[in-house]
């Protein structure tokens, strides 16, 4: 099975930035996408960035477009989420997540899951 292993995140202040890193383990499959989906409370958990191993492909919500950046490292095996002028509303547990297809990531059925991590933008 596919491991993620998440760092990053904590606290930062309104136009503040933060820099979250997953890196997995065990694909058995060549390509797929590896994003980061984000669940505050009291709210549905949200796809918000998805990068193809393929061919570095991304996609982004259009509420983090622009603010937050997605890179692939490490052999395809890294993914980053730089996330720059974060504001309030994006509190959340944020979760890594890897599947074998771009779509099915994007579409929000990824095959594995991250453990979560928190991020917490004070006013």
């Amino acid at each position: 099975d596919v491991q993620l292993v998440e760092s990053g995140g904590g606290l930062a202040q309104a136009g503040g930035s933060l820099r979250l890193s997953c890196t997995a383990s065990g694909f058995t499959f060549g390509s797929g996408a590896l994003g980061w989906f984000r669940q505050a409370p009291g709210k549905p958990r949200e796809g918000i960035s998805c990068i193809s191993r393929s061919d570095g492909s991304t996609y982004y919500k259009d509420s983090v477009e622009g603010r937050f950046t997605i890179s692939i490292t490490n052999n395809k095996n890294t993914v980053t989420l730089q996330m720059n002028d974060l504001k309030p509303e994006d509190t959340a547990v944020y979760y890594c997540a890897a599947g074998t297809g771009f779509g099915t990531v994007v579409g929000g059925s990824p095959d594995y899951w991250g453990q979560g991590t928190q991020v917490t933008v004070s006013s």
